[in-house]
């Protein structure tokens, strides 16, 4: 499962809030007429202009809809004037999205207003073309969306790093990433039986449509992805290598104005390096576990595997400004939980940073929240109704939605519930663990289907 689109840190503002923005422009630069015969106006009584101010507020939920009214409105919808004036307004909206595998090994995407608490479901994402062309070397050529399916875990790709690696060439498609950046829905890389894609999609919610980008310049699966400070960040993830998979410790950074890629330095792995014996160097591969952009940096924890084991190292920061990787405290990194082997929720919403630690009891868990003065985690919540089914690959996701914790969680009926941590009885909107109250504000039943993706996101 699991997306949303809009970086944690976005400025975006929900409908709800936008009356509040002082920001109105008197004048646009370009406004389109659509006066003659075969353009009319998009309101015919009312300029463009203000037929644009009114369309800008409306919510977006009714945009699938309103295009098909006449040729005037589509156009005005799908244009980039429209999405701009939103912007300058205020009032682009936090929208969650969520990826489903159903049998038969398909992917669908679904959309969710918080605010109305309707579900869309998105346009398919292209479907492969040439089957022969996935014994290449990974492309950005490649025509595959099943490429995105997460259908087995990162767990049973580590177990093959080490022993059955015959077995990767019956591996079906999965292992893509997902990631937010500028309002657009972006899905990077995956497996293609046992090859390494470098291809990458975005999905533009306006024109609800999937189109190819720049290919990233390494091909990966099980990658990290997030968005800083404009850019699209990629880190780790897993390669096919000579004896199995290869774990691997470069990253890249996209620029969504540009749309190129460019490498960053290699992860150190730098507690990896520091066993006592060069056999375990060899059986112990290091991997990023997850990531999440906190104070201005990429916050990376990591872990060795053996399988059936893993081990914790800490992790290590990314600093954009130096261009430099450094080590994670250690009371940050080796308290970072893990909810399965090989992902590490985390989540920051209002500069805080939140993790879930699953419970032993398959049907609790608990949040905590980083102090970064005590270089500590502290539990806030620490009875979290979430379901951990052993065979699902993502059983509960974490999210920052408007301003809010929310756990995604599938209930034993089949139903998706979206949960929210609700604060009581505190002035200064402050969660502690005394009055943290979790209310479900959507669900939806999507049958058999499986939350399909390891990581998750949040979409304007």
């Amino acid at each position: 499962m699991g997306s949303i689109l809009s970086a944690p840190s976005t400025t975006a503002k929900s409908m709800d809030q936008h009356e509040t923005s002082g920001t109105y422009p008197n004048k646009r630069v370009k406004v389109s007429t659509y006066e003659d015969g075969s353009n009319p106006r998009i309101i015919p009584t009312l300029p463009d202009e203000l037929s644009l101010q009114i369309l800008a507020r409306l919510p977006r939920i009714h945009y699938l809809n309103l295009k098909m009214v006449c040729r005037a409105w589509k156009a005005a919808i799908i244009g980039s004037e429209l999405s701009q004036l939103r912007k300058e307004l205020g009032v682009s909206e936090e929208w969650l999205y969520v990826l489903t595998k159903v049998e038969g090994k398909k992917l669908h995407w679904y959309a969710l207003d918080p605010v109305f608490q309707k579900w869309q479901r998105l346009a398919p994402m292209p479907s492969f073309v040439n089957e022969e062309e996935s014994n290449r070397t990974a492309s950005s050529g490649f025509r595959m969306w099943n490429v995105m399916g997460s259908s087995i875990r990162i767990a049973d790709f580590v177990r093959s790093l080490f022993w059955r690696r015959n077995s990767l060439d019956q591996m079906p498609f999965c292992g893509c990433s997902v990631g937010v950046a500028d309002g657009f829905l972006y899905v990077i890389g995956g497996f293609s039986k046992a090859v390494a894609l470098n291809c990458v999609w975005r999905y533009d919610p306006f024109l609800n449509l999937w189109q190819e980008v720049s290919p990233m310049i390494t091909g990966r699966a099980f990658c990290k992805t997030t968005f800083l400070n404009g850019k699209l960040y990629v880190v780790g993830g897993v390669s096919r290598g000579r004896n199995g998979l290869l774990p691997l410790r470069s990253a890249e950074a996209f620029d969504p104005k540009t749309r190129l890629w460019s490498e960053l330095p290699e992860m150190p792995f730098a507690k990896a390096q520091v066993l006592p014996t060069a056999f375990l160097i060899d059986v112990l591969k290091p991997i990023a576990t997850g990531m999440a952009p906190y104070k201005g940096k990429l916050y990376v924890p990591q872990s060795l595997y053996s399988w059936p084991f893993f081990f914790d190292i800490g992790g290590e920061i990314y600093d954009p400004d130096l261009n430099a990787w450094s080590t994670m405290p250690d009371g940050l990194g080796d308290g970072w939980p893990a909810r399965q082997a090989g992902t590490k929720l985390g989540i920051v919403i209002n500069d805080k940073l939140y993790t879930l630690e699953p419970s032993s009891s398959l049907d609790s868990g608990q949040i905590k929240r980083y102090n970064s003065e005590e270089d500590t985690w502290v539990t806030i919540s620490p009875q979290v109704p979430v379901n951990d089914f052993t065979d699902a690959e993502a059983p509960y996701l974490l999210a920052g939605l408007r301003g809010r914790l929310h756990v995604i969680t599938k209930a034993a009926n089949n139903t998706l519930q979206v949960m929210q941590a609700v604060v009581q009885n505190n002035s200064d909107n402050a969660v502690s663990e005394e009055n943290v109250v979790w209310t479900t504000v959507a669900s939806k039943n999507f049958g058999t289907a499986v939350l399909g993706s390891q990581d998750w996101y949040l979409c304007v």
